[in-house]
């Protein structure tokens, strides 16, 4: 049954403004920052925003980029992710219509796309993602029945247990942190959504990302992967294309 027009450009709509808070949470969260005080502001002059000045995406646009205050630019980042956000619950709503699936592909989406930036920027997912990624994970889990709960649940521990046991064991081979515990925590709160199989494809997916994107630059320029950016897409793959996957891997088996 095709979805109206006006529930996806709502959908849309609600994702922009939570785009917005995103961009508040990507800016404040790593400076360890209030997410409501003090209001926003210019980070160039401290001048306040007012709403006018606040609309997503609409303002960037009519400001030309700029704060009108000093004049200084204000970062592309801000209306790339209120429409990055717009688009996928846009995407949501039109993949799966108004329904559960839907509200977990947007919600999830929406903490893949905080943690990718944040941790790309500052190599640090705060647990304010994970954490609160998870509580939603397990409460959208409960929604779909038991079967739903215990599925997120079990997918949260596989997720924490095997990114914790190759922490150990990257700790104990190389003789110092191999991997962060925001990789760990947010395995489990992509279990949460995903269950355990999701867990497997996110790991793989990402993995395979990192080795053909990034690699070969960490070498060259001998900097640390932020790897939840390549999580984050593995799991973006897991939670869109996952049912597909698992049925070619099975065909794929039976030859």
């Amino acid at each position: 049954m095709p979805v109206d027009a006006v529930v996806v450009t709502l959908a849309g709509l609600v994702g922009a403004v939570l785009g917005s808070f995103l961009n508040v949470c990507i800016v404040r969260l790593p400076l360890g920052q209030s997410l409501v005080r003090p209001r926003s502001r210019c980070p160039k002059c401290q001048r306040p925003i007012p709403w006018s000045e606040n609309i997503p995406i609409i303002s960037w646009l009519v400001l030309k980029g700029r704060c009108r205050g000093c004049g200084q630019p204000i970062s592309i980042q801000y209306p790339l992710v209120e429409l990055a956000t717009a688009l996928m619950w846009a995407g949501a709503v039109l993949a799966w219509g108004v329904s559960l699936q839907a509200l977990a592909g947007a919600i999830l989406g929406t903490i893949l796309l905080g943690i990718s930036v944040t941790d790309a920027k500052h190599y640090l997912i705060p647990d304010q993602y994970t954490i609160g990624g998870l509580i939603l994970g397990v409460a959208l889990g409960l929604a779909g029945g038991v079967d739903g709960l215990l599925d997120a649940l079990l997918g949260a521990v596989v997720g924490f247990g095997i990114r914790y046991g190759v922490a150990r064991i990257g700790a104990w081979v190389f003789r110092e942190e191999a991997m962060g515990g925001g990789d760990i925590k947010m395995m489990a709160m992509v279990g949460a959504f995903l269950g355990w199989k999701g867990v497997l494809l996110t790991i793989f997916a990402g993995s395979a990302l990192g080795l053909v994107f990034f690699v070969p630059f960490m070498v060259k320029k001998k900097r640390h992967v932020p790897f939840g950016v390549f999580l984050a897409m593995g799991a973006a793959i897991g939670f869109v294309w996952g049912e597909a996957i698992y049925a070619w891997y099975l065909h794929f088996l039976r030859g």
